[in-house]
Formats: structure tokens, C-alpha cells, sequence
């Protein structure tokens, strides 16, 4: 258990409420912020239970209906990158410390300062199936590390043209399921213990609130200020890792 549980609650409450605002961000602002703090593989774990609860919520917003009709016309990207969280989630005790800040910084700036460009792409027509494979597997690539799967899917959403009242219910579908395999994967992997389960459960409290402050705030700020804002955190928290990773 770290020794600074304020300034992980005060991460965790920053990331709930990104999360409740815009719908993504929250496990990299936390990893971002707790790994200053603490060692990354209990960051990682202390990510994944709010991580679960949080999509679970996300979902629950979104309703059944549409939550149903988001997971059949995404069930490839959702199989392709759940067999690699799955995956990735089982390695990760073998994976060195600064390929794991590399491995997640690079892929998440990246895809952000794409983003932040206003740089837009479309599925070829005819191919959905081989891009829904291959980003999903992307996607599950860098969420198995821990549960960072929000860029790569919403690039993907808007390649598809996606609009954006579908767009959250979509989010929420691909990030719960996403978040289950990484719960089972990190409980057999062993990540998850009687030492770092703890942790993680007590990181729901501030994520909670903060997804409620999100909820509350969210609806009345201007949608595309905050994304770009979102992205721009995303991006100095990417940047962290890199550091990290290269310098140590």
C-alpha cells in the first residue's frame, strides 16, 4: 500500500472526472499520476478495478438498446482486443518497467496528436473486417497493459463515422468489455493479489466522485473544448511515460 494515499486520490478524483466528463482517459491520467508516486505494476493494478466499475457505469448511462446495437456492429474490434488485453495482461510480470512506460506512452501520443491535428480517416469500403481486427488488436495491445484503450478506439469510431450521439454508448460497450478480460487476466496473472487488490478497490471512492462532479459538469461545458483538452492532458501524460521510459 503506498504511503501518499491523498495525492493517489486526488489522481484518482482528476481521472474520474475526465472520465464522467468525455468518457475516456481515466486509466492513463492514472497510471500517468500514480506511477510518480508509487512502483507502475501497482499502479497498474490499482487501475483496474475502478477501471471495471467505471465502464460498468458507462454502459448503464447508455442504455440497453443502444449499448446492444454498438456490441454486434463492433464485435470483431471487441473479440480482437479482448484475446490481446487477455494476452499482453499475462506477460506483463515478464515486461521490463521502461518498455512498459514506452510501450503505452508512444502508441497514446501518437494517436492523440493525430487527434488534436483534426487529421480524419476512413475504413475503405469492403474491408471493415481486416480493420476491425487490426485496430482491435491494437487497441487490446496497449490496454492490456492497463486498460488504455480509449485513443485507438475512438480514432477508429470516427473513421467509421460513428456519429457522436453513438458514440458513447460504443465507447462504453468497447471499454467494459475490454475491462472484464483485463479483470480476469490480471487475476490469473497474479497482478491482482492481497496486496494490490486492496488498493484498487480503495481507488473506486475518489474515481466515483469524480465520474459524479463529470456527470454533473459534463453535459453543461463545451463538448469540443474539453475533448481537446482531454487530449492535450493525454498528451503531456504520454510525454511522462516516454520520459520515464528513455530516461528512467
Amino acid at each position: 500500500m503506498p504511503d501518499n494515499l491523498i495525492a493517489a486520490f486526488a489522481v484518482a478524483l482528476l481521472a474520474g472526472f475526465v472520465k464522467g466528463a468525455v468518457g475516456f482517459a481515466m486509466p492513463l491520467i492514472l497510471i500517468s499520476g500514480l506511477t510518480l508516486m508509487m512502483d507502475p505494476r501497482l499502479a497498474i493494478a490499482g487501475v483496474v478495478i475502478p477501471t471495471f466499475a467505471s465502464n460498468l457505469l458507462q454502459i448503464a448511462r447508455a442504455g440497453r438498446a443502444e449499448a446492444r446495437a454498438a456490441f454486434w456492429d463492433l464485435w470483431l474490434f471487441i473479440a480482437a482486443m479482448c484475446v490481446m488485453v487477455f494476452a499482453v495482461a499475462q506477460m506483463l510480470s515478464f515486461i521490463p518497467t521502461r518498455a512498459i512506460y514506452l510501450a503505452v506512452g508512444g502508441p497514446v501520443l501518437a494517436m492523440s496528436l493525430v487527434q488534436l491535428a483534426g487529421l480524419r480517416f476512413s475504413v475503405p469500403a469492403g474491408r471493415r473486417q481486416g480493420w476491425d481486427i487490426g485496430v482491435g488488436a491494437l487497441a487490446g495491445s496497449v490496454g492490456g497493459l492497463g486498460g488504455i484503450w480509449g485513443p485507438p478506439t475512438i480514432l477508429y469510431l470516427m473513421a467509421l463515422g460513428v456519429d457522436r450521439a453513438r458514440q458513447m454508448a460504443a465507447q462504453g460497450v468497447v471499454y467494459f468489455t475490454g475491462s472484464v478480460i483485463l479483470l480476469a487476466g490480471h487475476l490469473t496473472s497474479g497482478l491482482l493479489d492481497r496486496q494490490t487488490l486492496p488498493f484498487s478497490l480503495m481507488l473506486l471512492v475518489p474515481v466515483g466522485l469524480g465520474m459524479w462532479l463529470g456527470f454533473r459538469t459534463g453535459d453543461r461545458l463545451d463538448a469540443v473544448l474539453m475533448r481537446r483538452a482531454t487530449l492535450c492532458v493525454l498528451v503531456v501524460a504520454a510525454l511522462n511515460l516516454l520520459r520515464r521510459g528513455i530516461w528512467g
